[in-house]
């Protein structure tokens, strides 16, 4: 089923609930976000790669790319 069709029939059933159905559907959108927020928690080595990584791009001592070049760059890995 497309993403698309999938939301209205959600948005249909969510249009029509009763408050028991609306409370478990709230439960459990809240677990999803609950659960998808602590996949980007970063540990403190992840912090001190990032800190390292953006003093030295603040130094010069790093590569560094335009978004026209990010997005050149991702258009031609594409075509590989």
């Amino acid at each position: 089923m497309a993403t698309l069709d999938l939301r209205k029939k959600v948005l249909t059933y969510i249009n029509n609930a009763d408050e028991r159905l609306l409370k478990l559907v709230k439960a459990l959108a809240e677990s999803y976000q609950k659960d998808a927020l602590e996949d980007f928690i970063l540990s403190e080595e992840q912090y001190q790669m990032l800190d390292q990584r953006r003093q030295a791009h603040l130094k010069g001592e790093s590569k560094s790319f335009t978004w026209k070049e990010v997005k050149q760059n991702a258009r031609n890995g594409i075509q590989k």
